[in-house]
């Protein structure tokens, strides 16, 4: 970080939608930050050669370029790359966050945000720079690696034993023929940290045991603190170890000498927190698929299911198939029997269909009244229309009693069957205008049959 008179640092905003640009730039000036605001990755990165922030706080989703790519770009600049970037984004889902992290990022934060956390979350780097513009001064300052690392150990010994966050720094501990890292010996250990050892501090400074401690964690971890040492690339994980009350923490690594210091923060509560909301989410997400009588997909579900399936077979090109279903004469059933009957009449004929589209691809959906769906990947027609057949007949076995039918005295339904290979040129309403028009068909001869 620079050393500048701007207030508490310099952050550079960048996200594609003024309003949000505007709420978050207007609550960091008032704590004191000095912001800079640019609505795309391409300004963003002509600003960086201008004037280079503290901290950039990123959004992804924006239309010249995403926020992977200006991540990555800057990554690339040396002059540039040890900026801390934390993505700030309405994207919660896990393969977002590691994604983020895989392109260089520090940190992420979820949309909508709480101010608190914000800062909380960028004052964590901005002490982070320091320490490591601190370490690097003392490396600088002494030629020998020995020199380096005492120098280091006081320092944190005076002014970070008092922290929050778990703090050491660790030697590579090298083997004598051939150079290769075996372990690492604590040189400098904060009381916080010295307790996921189940050690005194006292006891730990010295020892070689590193190796055995990660092996309990993870047993890549070993490999990735040796990476960082060998390459100067810095290391940041959340990681699960159950301390007490305590059981999600994240960590930020970076090369020192021939070793590394390491930070270590308790982000349990956040965890919680984004692991409930991950809960709560797939919850909604689940329910805004789900029809609300029959419980099975809705239509909304089977739009979304049907694009993609098309863009699949298109690409692959194998046969995809459709079955559209309509209960013969519903409305006389429902002024005959009243609507609690006729909602029970639905789930049963829903329940039975789903009985016998029950691959694990097949899609059935409530398609609108007494109309279902079902959406066959990789079916032809013959399959199609035999999965047809044996819908018609499990219906009749349910002898569901219907006197305002004109085709039988029990609930019939009728059948429209369409099968094609997608070809770039077709759009995805041919393969249900045919189904459409074959149900029209089943209807016109009589009802109770399945036509393709």
């Amino acid at each position: 970080m620079e050393n500048t008179d701007e207030k508490k640092g310099n952050i550079l905003l960048v996200d594609d939608l003024p309003n949000n640009l505007q709420l978050l730039s207007d609550l960091l000036i008032n704590l004191g930050y000095t912001v800079r605001s640019v609505t795309s990755g391409k300004m963003a990165l002509r600003t960086l050669q201008v004037k280079r922030p503290d901290l950039i706080l990123l959004d992804i989703k924006m239309p010249d370029m995403d926020g992977y790519q200006v991540c990555e770009m800057i990554k690339k600049e040396e002059e540039l790359q040890d900026i801390p970037i934390i993505f700030i984004s309405a994207l919660g889902d896990t393969f977002d966050k590691v994604k983020a992290f895989e392109c260089g990022g520090v940190d992420y934060i979820t949309k909508p945000f709480q101010i608190e956390e914000v800062v909380a979350r960028i004052e964590g780097q901005f002490t982070i720079q320091r320490q490591r513009i601190a370490l690097k001064r003392e490396v600088r300052k002494r030629r020998e690696a020995e020199e380096v690392l005492y120098q280091s150990r006081a320092l944190l010994s005076s002014v970070l034993n008092s922290a929050l966050d778990g703090i050491a720094a660790m030697q590579a501990v090298r083997n004598p023929q051939t150079g290769d890292i075996e372990d690492f010996r604590c040189l400098v250990i904060n009381p916080i940290l010295s307790k996921a050892f189940n050690r005194s501090r006292e006891d730990l400074i010295g020892r070689v045991l590193l190796k055995r401690f990660l092996q309990r964690l993870d047993p890549q971890l070993f490999d990735q603190f040796v990476n960082l040492v060998e390459t100067g690339t810095f290391l940041t994980q959340d990681i699960y170890f159950p301390i007490a009350n305590s059981d999600w923490y994240h960590f930020v690594a970076v090369k020192l000498g021939d070793g590394f210091a390491v930070t270590v923060r308790d982000i349990t509560d956040r965890k919680r927190m984004e692991l409930e909301l991950q809960a709560a989410n797939q919850q909604l997400q689940l329910l805004a698929n789900i029809d609300g009588l029959t419980h099975i997909a809705n239509r909304r579900r089977f739009d979304e299911y049907l694009a993609q399936e098309w863009q699949r077979h298109c690409r692959e090109q194998k046969p995809l198939s459709l079955i559209l279903v309509d209960i013969d004469y519903f409305k006389a059933y429902n002024d005959l029997y009243g609507h609690q009957k006729g909602d029970d009449c639905l789930q049963k004929v829903a329940n039975t269909l789903v009985d016998i589209a029950k691959r694990i691809t097949d899609l059935v959906a409530r398609y609108g009244g007494e109309e279902f769906v079902i959406v066959l990947p990789n079916t032809n027609r013959q399959d199609a229309l035999a999965m047809a057949e044996n819908m018609l007949q499990a219906i009749a076995a349910l002898a569901i009693p219907h006197e305002g039918s004109s085709v039988s005295k029990y609930v019939t339904i009728s059948i429209g069957v369409s099968s094609i290979i997608p070809m770039p040129e077709d759009t995805i309403e041919r393969i249900i205008s045919e189904a459409d028009q074959a149900l029209y068909s089943a209807k016109s001869q009589g009802r109770n049959r399945a036509i393709a």
